[in-house]
């Protein structure tokens, strides 16, 4: 049987962390992060990692478990995750997965691996270089002769992607497409059973992302930015891209004022949050609980457990 998991998601600031840990004390269950920038240490403000009195005694993993100078892809976290999730289950509790990056929680569900190539290897400095002297046409035109679903799928804009198909293809022998068909073919790895949580008024939701960045520069967003630069982390590492620290480093360069900074953490974050619901929206199989004007969590959880419990949990 494939083992059962849960899944609570949503865009940013809709009370996924809450939830996760009241679905976790009612159903023994321990919270398994799927935020791909709580991931990285010394960023607990800009990213809302749950602190310790937010995680109420719950256990909690791939919280703060990379360095800032790291750049994670879906493979290298399904890598570290599923293991633990594993564990989770062979200890009997119920491994509760919670987060916004949506790629992330479908890669780890499925958990069929990736294709094969290896991203940062020799065949992929070659391409690189060939796409620094030539640009993208080239490159984009031998996809189409070997992997043309590829080619036809992908937009001359996405660079990364094209290269990386070309980099599988001549790595492997295999063309990205063939590998993806087949993956979709296999059962996935956990029975998931989703919960999504959204505000039935974009107004609302819009309202609480604007406190929430507001509690962040309270909290101390800008030392955070400050600390990290201290210890040597580059201004251009993926961790400085995130939502809130790239804006924020612009207040130190003295290019943005600390309220044009913080209007600007609004507005992306908003923007952030309409591409998350985009992705979870294509997901028939999520159970949506809609937010009024405030957030019942004891509701939620009524209206949780009753999913649950009818799923064949607790």
């Amino acid at each position: 049987m494939t083992p059962k998991i849960v899944c609570v998601a949503g865009p940013t600031a809709c009370g996924k962390t809450t939830l996760g840990v009241l679905l976790a004390r009612r159903f023994h269950g321990e919270v398994v992060s799927a935020d791909s920038m709580q991931i990285y240490r010394g960023m607990t403000v800009g990213t809302a990692a749950p602190t310790e009195a937010e995680m109420q005694g719950v256990p909690h993993h791939m919280i703060a478990v990379a360095e800032p100078s790291e750049q994670w892809s879906a493979a290298e976290y399904v890598a570290k995750a599923t293991p633990i999730v594993d564990d989770i289950l062979f200890r009997g509790k119920l491994p509760i997965l919670v987060g916004g990056t949506g790629l992330w929680m479908d890669a780890l569900i499925r958990g069929h691996g990736f294709a094969g190539g290896h991203a940062g290897g020799e065949v992929r400095r070659e391409l690189e270089t060939r796409f620094d002297r030539d640009g993208i046409e080239p490159l984009l035109a031998e996809l189409r002769q070997v992997d043309p679903e590829s080619a036809a799928r992908l937009h001359p804009a996405d660079t990364k992607r094209i290269l990386r198909a070309l980099e599988v293809y001549l790595e492997t022998g295999e063309t990205i497409s063939a590998h993806n068909a087949a993956t979709r073919q296999l059962p996935p790895r956990y029975d998931a059973v989703w919960i999504g949580l959204q505000f039935a008024d974009r107004a609302d939701m819009k309202a609480l992302i604007d406190r929430r960045v507001d509690k962040m520069a309270e909290e101390g967003l800008l030392e955070e930015v400050q600390a990290l630069l201290a210890m040597g982390l580059p201004r251009n590492a993926t961790a400085m891209q995130a939502i809130g620290y790239k804006e924020f480093l612009g207040v130190l360069d003295g290019t943005l004022t600390e309220q044009e900074a913080l209007e600007l953490v609004k507005l992306r974050s908003r923007q952030y949050a309409k591409r998350q619901l985009t992705w979870l929206r294509r997901n028939p199989a999520i159970h949506w609980i809609y937010w009024e004007k405030d957030r019942d969590f004891a509701r939620a959880l009524q209206i949780s457990t009753e999913i649950l419990t009818a799923s064949g949990l607790g």
